[in-house]
């Protein structure tokens, strides 16, 4: 089934919705004339309308785009399609949901008809064209997976999985952002301890999270090894590692995306 690109809309402009919708306009794949953009309160997109988005009713941003994006929490994206199913399409329109915890299935039977879904976690970083994207579909759904993937690489990075891990992509990615943050946050306070002022710290820690992560992804390694390269007989470095380590340091991390993980997988109560 071909999908008509040109105008895309995003239903729930919250935080995740404005990220893609200037994700987008800043990759230059729509020009924000072409962006149609929803919220319960639409006032609070008023900057946005200031800016050239379309802000229209979720009616209207249907009846204009072919590619929607299902933007809502958990909780209310089941009066979102109770809303919106009379004017959804299944041969015209393709579903893009980022909606936590909430399956293909779930969605295609609160729309009541074989429409076209693909599940799609992105992170805030969409805003700047850094997300780390997961993608999922159905059997049905690879020309969709395509355009998905089209999209959100535009995006950043974009990796597609089956769809039972799209919660723990959930976890490690989309929460990702706010742990690594807050690592980078914690290694700020520690310069500011040692002698830095509060700005400089906090860019030498964000500069050096950068190029730590950009030396894996570049050089295709293992942490441990460019750990290894950092580390000497009895230096500095493997004293501050062990000292983290005894209090918990890797242990509080992945404890935390195991939690968050948990806690993503009843986000969205159903009997469907």
């Amino acid at each position: 089934m071909k999908f008509n690109k040109d105008k895309i809309a995003i239903l729930g402009c919250g935080n995740i919705g404005s990220a893609i919708a200037n994700g987008l306009v800043k990759s230059k794949m729509y020009s924000k004339e072409k962006v149609f953009l929803t919220r319960r309160d639409l006032n609070s997109l008023t900057s946005f309308k200031k800016d050239g988005f379309r802000i229209v009713s979720n009616k209207e941003a249907i009846e204009n785009a072919d590619i929607i994006i299902i933007a809502v929490t958990p909780q209310q994206i089941d009066g979102l399609i109770d809303e919106i199913r009379i004017f959804v399409d299944e041969k015209r329109h393709l579903i893009l949901s980022v909606v936590s915890g909430v399956s293909i299935k779930q969605i295609k039977n609160k729309f009541q008809k074989e429409v076209t879904v693909i599940r799609v976690m992105p992170n805030t970083a969409i805003a700047i064209q850094e997300s780390m994207t997961c993608i999922s579909g159905d059997n049905k759904s690879k020309e969709s997976l395509k355009i998905a993937e089209e999209i959100f690489n535009q995006l950043g990075e974009t990796v597609i999985i089956k769809e039972d891990l799209m919660v723990p992509a959930t976890a490690l990615c989309a929460c990702g952002v706010a742990f690594f943050l807050r690592a980078v946050r914690a290694a700020s306070q520690g310069g500011i301890e040692i002698g830095f002022h509060a700005n400089q710290a906090l860019f030498m820690a964000a500069q050096t999270a950068k190029g730590a992560a950009s030396l894996l992804l570049k050089s295709d390694t293992h942490p441990e090894s460019e750990v290894d390269k950092v580390t000497t007989p009895k230096g500095v470095t493997i004293t501050g590692l062990n000292q983290m380590e005894h209090n918990g340091f890797s242990s509080a991390l992945i404890k935390g995306i195991v939690t968050s993980a948990e806690k993503a997988q009843n986000l969205y109560s159903t009997k469907d």
